[in-house]
């Protein structure tokens, strides 16, 4: 197993000696590598019964959680025309439905941060189950909301509330699982299963999208108009009830429960902690995570649309062979999560990181010589997109687990807020100058990748 760097620096004048002392004493306390505070779990070399169902429930609830975050933008055109005034200009009404969208994600870190501290403080069971309960029911208001022509500015006004509440909810929702499952099995076994997660927020997005598909082949526009649009959200928000049910039945991790029984959990603000104590993890999470966006936003959630344009590839093929994408993506997350047990999380970064810049200059330049070869190459360049399943692995050992949850709160949700909506637009302006322009900022995001899994090597040879 490679072991990360763990920042131990000295305390930096101006800041509080007491935050920096505390977070020294957790590091010097808790190993982020070996999580000797899991010892219920840490001597086993197997998966046991218990740990399948753990995954397998926090893998369903996280994809059922995805849909219900994910299913608004298949749906924005019914949106804007619903939900605000109907002299509004088609382009506007449509900005203001993605202005709706984004609000989500700008919710994400405070959210993120609010149930992370609750999370190192009170318990990890807490806030997973909170965070899939504040998604179904906002999820299930918004299936039932009155539109413009009923209340007027009211309803777009309830809706960008819900959607902040579902912003809030996923903020928590990813690196609370992450945590989750990770702290439930044995460490030797953590890669397995931080890509069996992530394996099923992706699959979230699938289902969004296969959802979406079926209910405009189903129904007409003026039909889907009328009362199709809700029927997603009804069913994400009943799901998502069912998935916060099933979170009852899991346990309280092994690591926390060790952490509350030698009454060594966190006193005072565990961020106050994370930023005193622990700034490298912090900038190398957000780094990793800076990679995790690229690869998501530019290869599955972007390519179908921009192949359109430059490629002149039809809807329907770009959107299906997207599809095929998405679904390797959720292979390739459970496979790079595997090797990374096996091999160690560094060297799966480092040649995935490898795999995904070679596999996506070869998609664009594929269909650029030969459209033809659209679905093999991009069902390949999703596998490799599978890179992400190691990054939460590498996240939960950055940190103590005193302040895990917040520590990969604060930098998976603030990097994800800022780059993953600066992505779209700086891919757009560069495409611009460059047709590969896509290409050339996912590779460059690779390089990134690299680097840091040879200084993560590195730092495990020392």
């Amino acid at each position: 197993m490679d072991e990360p760097a763990v920042s131990r620096r000295r305390p930096e004048r101006g800041k509080p000696q007491a935050a920096t002392a505390n977070a020294n004493a957790l590091s010097s306390r808790f190993s982020p590598v070996s999580d000797s505070m899991n010892a219920a779990v840490a001597d086993r070399t197997f998966l046991a019964r218990s740990d399948l169902r753990t995954l397998a429930l926090a893998a369903l609830g996280g994809a059922l959680e995805f849909y219900d975050f994910i299913i608004f933008v298949f749906f924005t055109g019914a949106i804007g025309q619903l939900f605000f005034p109907p002299d509004t200009p088609d382009w506007l009404r449509q900005l203001q439905a993605f202005g709706l969208f984004a609000a989500g994600y700008l919710a994400r870190p405070l959210g993120g941060i609010v149930m992370a501290h609750f999370g190192d403080r009170d318990g990890r069971k807490r806030m997973f189950m909170l965070s899939v309960l504040l998604m179904a029911l906002p999820t299930l208001a918004i299936g039932l909301l009155p539109t413009y022509a009923d209340i007027g500015y009211a309803a777009p006004l309830a809706l960008l509330g819900l959607r902040i509440l579902q912003g809030a909810a996923v903020g928590g929702e990813v690196p609370g699982a992450w945590t989750f499952v990770a702290e439930h099995v044995p460490p030797r076994h953590a890669g397995f299963a931080c890509g069996t997660l992530t394996s099923g927020l992706t699959f979230g997005i699938l289902l969004g999208s296969l959802i979406a598909t079926a209910v405009n082949a189903r129904f007409d526009p003026e039909q889907v108009l009328a009362f199709g649009w809700r029927i997603p959200f009804l069913v994400g928000g009943v799901f998502g009830l069912f998935a916060v049910f099933l979170r009852r039945l899991l346990a309280e991790t092994p690591v926390f429960e060790e952490m509350r029984r030698r009454n060594e959990l966190v006193r005072g603000l565990p961020l106050k902690t994370v930023l005193a104590g622990h700034g490298r993890a912090v900038v190398e999470s957000m780094l990793l995570t800076w990679l995790l966006t690229a690869a998501i936003v530019v290869v599955i959630l972007m390519t179908p649309s921009l192949i359109q344009k430059l490629f002149a590839i039809p809807a329907a093929t770009a959107l299906g062979a997207g599809s095929v994408a998405t679904s390797a993506l959720t292979i390739g997350c459970i496979a790079f999560g595997l090797l990374a047990d096996r091999f160690g999380a560094a060297r799966m970064l480092l040649l995935g990181s490898v795999a995904l810049m070679l596999s996506t200059y070869a998609l664009y330049l594929g269909i650029a010589a030969a459209p033809a070869r659209l679905v093999p190459l991009y069902a390949l360049a999703g596998f490799c997109v599978g890179v992400v399943g190691v990054i939460p692995t590498l996240l939960v050992r950055a940190f103590p687990p005193a302040v895990r949850f917040s520590g990969i709160s604060f930098a998976y949700n603030v990097a994800y807020a800022i780059f993953g909506g600066m992505t779209p637009l700086f891919v757009t302006l560069l495409m611009q100058h460059r047709q590969l322009a896509p290409a050339h900022y996912v590779a460059a995001l690779c390089v990134v990748g690299i680097a840091l899994a040879l200084h993560r090597w590195r730092a495990a040879q020392a």
